[in-house]
C-alpha cells in the first residue's frame, strides 16, 4: 500500500510551508488521491532531526483544517493521523473520523492514545524512534541496532496487546536516532521483522540516508528513494510512506508484475 505524506506543518525537511494556504491544500490532497494513495497520513508538527516540540493546540489548529478538507473532496479514503496525542487524534475522531493512527513514539510519548486506539478498534503504527527529536541525532549507539529493534518491538507488542490492541504496524523508523550505517543495516535485514507476522511500514523518502550518501539534498532525492522503495518491497515492507505518490505506485506496479501479482 502506498501512504501518501501530507504535512501541514512550517519545518517539516522536504515539505515544510508548502501547504499553508486553503488552494495549496486542496490541490495538494486532489493531486495525491489523482495519483492512486491508498493512505493519507496527515501530520502537523515535524518530527525532523532537531525539530521543538509544539503545543496540542497548535497541532489541532494545523491538522483540523487538512482532514476536514480531505473527508469533503475524498470521504472514502483512509485517514492517517501522525500524532502521539490522544486529545488531538480524540477530536479529529469525533469531528471527521479517523482510520489510523501514526504514533512516532511507539506509546511512550502519551500511553492513553494506545488505550483510544484499542478503544475504537483503530490500526496503530508503533515507529521506533531513539530519544526525542530534538536530540535523536546526538551520537545514537546500539549494541546491535537489528536485534535492539527486534527485542523493543517484541516487548512493545506484547504490552499493546496486553491492552487489547490487535492491529498493529511496526515502523523501524529510518532516521529516527540512527546513523547512516544503522538506517542501512536495518533496511538490509528488513525482512526479520517478518517474524511479528504484522504489516511493516517503511519511511525512507527523500530522507538525508539517501541524500546525505549521495552527497545531494532532498529535492534532489527521489531517484534514490523509489531505489531504495523498490529494495524495501523486495524484503517484505507492506506500505510505503512517502511523500511522490505517483513514482511510488509505479514502483509498486513494477514489483507486482515482477512477483506476477495482477
Amino acid at each position: 500500500m502506498i501512504m501518501a505524506i501530507l504535512n501541514v506543518t512550517p519545518d517539516s525537511f522536504f515539505d515544510g510551508g508548502r501547504y499553508s494556504q486553503k488552494t495549496d491544500l486542496e490541490q495538494r490532497i486532489d493531486e495525491i488521491i489523482s495519483q492512486g494513495a491508498d493512505i493519507i497520513d496527515v501530520g502537523g508538527f515535524s518530527s525532523r532531526p532537531g525539530a521543538k516540540i509544539i503545543d496540542a493546540d497548535e497541532e489541532l489548529k494545523r491538522l483540523r483544517p487538512a482532514v476536514e478538507l480531505i473527508r469533503k473532496r475524498s470521504p472514502d479514503i483512509p485517514v492517517s493521523i501522525d500524532s502521539y496525542r490522544r486529545n488531538v487524534v480524540e477530536k479529529l475522531f469525533f469531528e471527521f473520523g479517523v482510520d489510523i493512527i501514526n504514533d512516532i513514539t511507539a506509546a511512550e510519548g502519551d500511553p492513553e492514545l494506545s488505550e483510544f486506539a484499542a478503544e475504537q478498534h483503530l490500526p496503530y503504527i508503533i515507529m521506533h524512534m531513539k530519544g526525542q527529536p530534538l536530540s535523536m541525532q546526538d551520537n545514537p549507539e546500539y549494541k546491535d541496532v537489528v536485534n535492539d529493534l527486534l527485542d523493543i518491538f517484541d516487548k512493545k507488542i506484547v504490552k499493546l496487546h496486553s491492552k487489547g490492541l490487535n492491529d498493529i504496524i511496526i515502523d523501524p523508523g529510518f532516521g529516527f536516532g540512527k546513523t547512516l550505517n544503522h538506517n542501512y543495516e536495518i533496511l538490509s535485514a528488513l525482512e526479520v521483522f517478518k517474524s511479528f507476522e504484522i504489516p511493516i511500514l517503511a519511511g525512507l523518502s527523500r530522507k538525508s540516508m539517501i541524500y546525505k550518501f549521495l552527497e545531494t539534498n532532498p529535492d534532489s532525492a527521489l531517484n534514490g528513494t523509489t531505489a531504495l522503495n523498490m529494495f524495501a518491497l523486495t524484503k517484505g515492507v507492506n506500505i510505503l510512506r512517502v511523500h511522490d505518490v505517483k513514482e511510488a505506485r509505479q514502483t509498486l506496479s513494477l514489483f507486482n508484475k515482477l512477483k506476477g501479482i495482477e
